[in-house]
């Protein structure tokens, strides 16, 4: 009771108010402060706590002060300036102290509360020591203690309550309870005051003045509460800004603007979840693949493929109504979403942006006609969820991309099911090496004038789980499409390597190289280290490459080719006579060894042009002193004409079919250890490498 008859009737209730106004103004903002400074760490978190300390000390200060002046003890009063400053000095100092202490996530945060808690009664008190009054001054010390322990009692639950939130409301009740603390403390240690004036003494300050006093302490105390909650709005804003700026790049392409896969993916399990709830409508999904994308780049270099994708979104961008939804999902791959009752609905759409997408590009002084192939998958007809309908949508723009009369495809199930096979194999391929379904066969290549073994050529062979043997010719074009052949391809090498070098003869081995592989940053060095591993001679070693890996890019092909040859390795041409043969080919890098197509062999006994074509090449061999190996040999007929003709070497069914390198062993040696040709069995089975 007498802390309520201490503030009616010994203070002016208007200062009263307004320091009240000030302390919960000063709470809030130092809560607010506090919390900022939590979330973040290093230099950022201690300027934060710095500018909690200076919120929280003068906000106290300035509570305490007006409050001070509201007090009218009926005799005059002064005020001590240093220890007036020194009081605003201690709060700042003390509440940082005990912010800091809080923020320390080893330390339970009430133990900062009671440090603000000692500064707030500090600071009081140090405050009532500079104020003097022209009076006889008593305490009641059971005032005093009960002052001291309700402000570390509340700003210690304050605190902890800023910390921990237990509530949803913990900040409110945060700043509530120190406010409590605050105002608690002062008005019951001001009811531990009497004041007995002085009769004598009749002069003092005029109230007026006090009031002054107080209102401009008021304002700027607000005016420091105020920078510290201008801070903090700043600081939100630009996190908000920040955390806007990385969601647009989260949710759209950074090249174009439009939406990226992430949204696309959001909206279409939209679309889905909508349509499942009932609702008469049908969600489409398109997708497109521009078709020269890659021409434009070899042309005219990424800056104008960059150009190029932004016009292409633009327009794409521009045609999209409501219930219609575009992104682009990655490289020259675009999509769209439709929601639509009507299948009339659904071709309008495909109607526009097929146009939009066949329209000539213009590239400063360059115009190409990029095209695009789009494949369509619809909800609920062709997928139930998400993934299935973009898969199915993916096989009809492939199938619309291998049909050169169309470039819009509709999924149908009965037509995609060998697409779906090829992914499903291309996925399996990428684990076979690590699973061990990949070995090699090997078949022997004869000296045709002697008949003497010269050396084999490693074929590569996949027994599937599931499929048993798969040939050759089905899947190296999936390991060049999906890039396993990279990892094919070396292992190949250093296999036929390490099994080489096991042999206890000077036979060569001939491993064929994918067009692919020549995308290998350093080949050369590659082959080197498998050398290196094998302990397989280099002269032992013959790398085959088709014509066409060559024409690809012929300067650094012919490059890398003249590296591997100065290892020692020798280099052979294969399949000539096919594809883009030509005399520079022959004339620009100096091979080892020409492989004739065999399919010239299989017309040779019915076809005098075959005839022909085969004692040109031989001629042109002789004449460059380069050794011709004709491939395809099955009959007598087909290898004495070979004789006749002075062909070097010969491969092929006749000559001994491929078999793994344990049979060969198996053999008595015969195809390893000793000069003598392999047993034969003619067949009509085409063999295919990985080149």
């Amino acid at each position: 009771m007498r802390v309520i008859s201490c503030i009616a009737t010994e203070h002016n209730l208007w200062l009263v108010l307004l320091a009240a106004l000030m302390c919960v103004t000063g709470c809030w903002v130092t809560i607010g402060l506090f919390d900022r400074a939590r979330k973040t760490a290093g230099v950022q978190m201690r300027g934060w706590l710095f500018l909690t300390a200076v919120a929280a000390g003068s906000s106290i200060w300035c509570t305490h002060f007006i409050a001070m002046l509201a007090y009218q003890p009926g005799a005059p009063i002064t005020f001590d300036p240093v220890l007036t400053m020194a009081s605003l000095v201690i709060a700042i100092a003390g509440t940082g102290a005990g912010f800091t202490l809080a923020s320390d996530k080893r330390l339970a945060p009430e133990w900062g509360g009671c440090v603000v808690g000692l500064a707030i009664s500090a600071m009081h008190y140090t405050g009532m020591m500079a104020y003097h009054v022209a009076g006889i001054v008593e305490w009641d010390g059971s005032y005093v203690a009960a002052s001291l322990f309700i402000s570390v009692a509340f700003s210690a639950v304050a605190v902890g309550h800023a910390v921990r939130r237990p509530y949803r409301w913990s900040q409110y009740l945060a700043i509530g309870l120190l406010v409590l603390a605050i105002v608690g403390l002062h008005f019951t240690a001001m009811a531990a005051v009497a004041v007995t004036p002085l009769s004598f003494i009749t002069t003092g300050t005029n109230p007026d003045i006090l009031v002054a006093m107080a209102v401009a302490v008021a304002i700027v105390g607000l005016i420091v509460a105020a920078t510290g909650f201008a801070s903090y709005l700043i600081d939100e804003r630009g996190r908000l800004e920040s955390f806007e700026r990385l969601q647009h790049l989260a949710l759209n392409d950074a090249l174009t603007g439009l939406p990226n896969r992430v949204s696309f993916n959001d909206r279409l399990d939209h679309e889905i979840d909508r349509a499942r709830e009932g609702e008469e409508t049908m969600t489409a999904v398109i997708v497109i693949d521009l078709d020269r994308f890659k021409e434009i780049n070899d042309l005219r270099g990424h800056a104008a493929g960059d150009q190029a994708l932004k016009i292409v979104a633009r327009r794409l961008a521009k045609l999209t109504g409501e219930g219609e939804f575009v992104a682009r999902l990655g490289g020259d791959e675009f999509a769209a979403i439709k929601r639509f009752k009507d299948q009339n609905d659904l071709l309008g759409l495909v109607s526009r942006l097929e146009k939009s997408l066949f329209e000539p590009l213009r590239l400063d002084d360059f115009e190409i006609a990029a095209g695009a192939s789009i494949g369509i998958a619809v909800y609920p007809r062709d997928g139930a969820d998400r993934e299935r309908l973009v898969s199915n949508a993916d096989l009809a723009m492939y199938r619309a991309k291998n049909d050169v009369t169309r470039a819009v495809c509709f999924y149908e199930s009965a037509m995609d099911e060998t697409a779906r096979a090829r992914r499903a194999l291309a996925t399996d391929l990428r684990q076979a090496i690590e699973r061990g379904e990949l070995s090699l066969h090997y078949q022997v290549q004869t000296s045709v004038p002697t008949g003497a073994t010269c050396g084999y050529e490693a074929l590569l062979r996949w027994t599937h789980p599931v499929h048993g043997m798969i040939a050759p010719v089905e899947f190296i074009p999936i390991a060049e499409e999906n890039g396993s052949i990279m990892a094919i391809g070396e292992w190949v090498l250093r296999t036929a390597c390490r099994q080489a070098a096991s042999w206890d003869n000077g036979h060569k081995i001939a491993v064929n190289l994918s067009p692919v592989q020549f995308a290998h940053a350093d080949l050369a060095k590659l082959v080197h280290q498998i050398l290196v591993e094998t302990g397989l001679s280099p002269k032992r070693l013959e790398l085959e490459l088709t014509e066409s890996t060559i024409v690809a890019d012929k300067v650094r092909t012919l490059h890398v080719l003249r590296q591997i040859k100065a290892l020692g390795v020798t280099i052979a041409i294969d399949d000539f006579g096919t594809g883009y043969s030509s005399l520079d080919t022959l004339r620009s890098f100096p091979f080892d060894k020409i492989k004739l197509d065999r399919s010239f062999m299989a017309d040779v006994e019915r076809s005098p042009q075959a005839k022909a074509i085969i004692r040109a090449v031989l001629t042109l061999g002789r004449s460059l002193d380069i050794p011709v190996l004709a491939e395809g040999v099955e009959t007598l007929v087909q290898l004495t004409i070979l004789q006749v003709e002075g062909c070097n070497e010969a491969q092929g069914y006749f000559l001994g079919r491929p078999k793994p390198i344990d049979q060969i062993l198996l053999i008595g040696g015969s195809d390893v250890r000793n000069d003598q040709p392999a047993a034969t069995e003619p067949a009509r089975m085409r063999l295919s490498r990985p080149a």
